[in-house]
C-alpha cells in the first residue's frame, strides 16, 4: 500500500500519486546561481563542476565556513535561491508530471530562504498541489521522492520503506542501497509513471 498523506479522504479522491520533488540540486540549479552572484561580487571564475562535496561550498570561496557562507548566500534582501535557474529539462518534466499527479515540493530551508523560494516557484510556474519545508521529509508522505542530499536519502529509505526513493545523480551524493538513481528528468518522469501503473494494479487486486 503506498503512504497515506495526513489529508486522508480528500487525498483520496485527487488523481495519480504523490511525487516529492526537492527543489536545489533537483529543479534549481543552486550551484550556478549563487556562483554566478560570487563571481560578479569577488571577480572569480567558480563553476557549477567544481563542486564535488556535500555542505564543503565554502571551500571553494574565501569564506572559512559554511556559517559564512550562508551568511552571504542570504544576501541584502534577496538571497541566491531567488536567481537560480533551474536544471534542465525540469521544469518542463515537472509540469507533465504534475497534470498527472500529485506534486508536492519537499525542501529544507532556512526560514529566511522560505520567501524567495516559494517565488522561485511562482517564477517558473511550478505545479505544485503542496510546498513542505521540512528538515524531516518522511512527513510529507509521498509515494515516489527525487532528492540530491546523501543524509536525506539515507533517511527516507529507513524511515518509508514503502516509497519510492530516487537519486539526483550528482558528484557530491553516492550511490545507495534501496535507492534508484536518476541521471535526467525524462527518466524520472518515466520512473513516476511506472510506480503509479504498479500502485493502481496492486490496489485493484487488494
Amino acid at each position: 500500500m503506498s503512504p497515506r498523506h495526513r489529508g486522508g479522504i480528500l487525498d483520496d479522491l485527487l488523481p495519480g500519486i504523490r511525487v516529492g520533488i526537492d527543489m536545489d540540486g533537483v529543479l534549481a540549479d543552486f550551484n550556478t546561481g549563487w556562483m554566478t552572484r560570487y563571481n560578479d561580487e569577488f571577480g572569480t571564475n567558480l563553476d557549477a563542476s567544481m563542486v564535488q562535496q556535500w555542505d564543503g561550498l565554502y571551500t571553494l570561496t574565501h569564506f572559512t565556513s559554511m556559517g559564512e557562507f550562508w551568511r552571504w548566500a542570504q544576501g541584502d534582501g534577496r538571497s541566491t535561491f531567488r536567481d537560480a535557474p533551474p536544471l534542465a529539462g525540469a521544469i518542463e518534466a515537472v509540469k507533465r508530471i504534475g497534470a498527472r499527479h500529485r506534486v508536492c515540493i519537499v525542501s529544507s530551508k532556512f526560514d529566511w530562504a522560505i520567501p524567495d523560494s516559494l517565488a522561485w516557484l511562482a517564477d517558473h510556474d511550478v505545479p505544485a498541489r503542496e510546498v513542505h519545508f521540512l528538515w524531516d521529509k518522511t512527513l510529507a508522505e509521498c509515494d515516489v521522492y527525487l532528492d540530491d542530499a546523501p543524509h536525506q536519502l539515507s533517511e527516507l529509505t529507513a524511515g518509508l520503506p514503502q516509497a519510492v526513493v530516487c537519486r539526483m545523480v550528482h558528484p557530491w551524493n553516492d550511490p545507495m542501497d534501496g535507492v534508484v538513481d536518476i541521471h535526467s528528468w525524462e527518466e524520472f518522469e518515466a520512473l513516476v509513471e511506472r510506480v503509479a501503473t504498479e500502485r493502481e494494479a496492486s490496489r485493484i487486486t487488494d
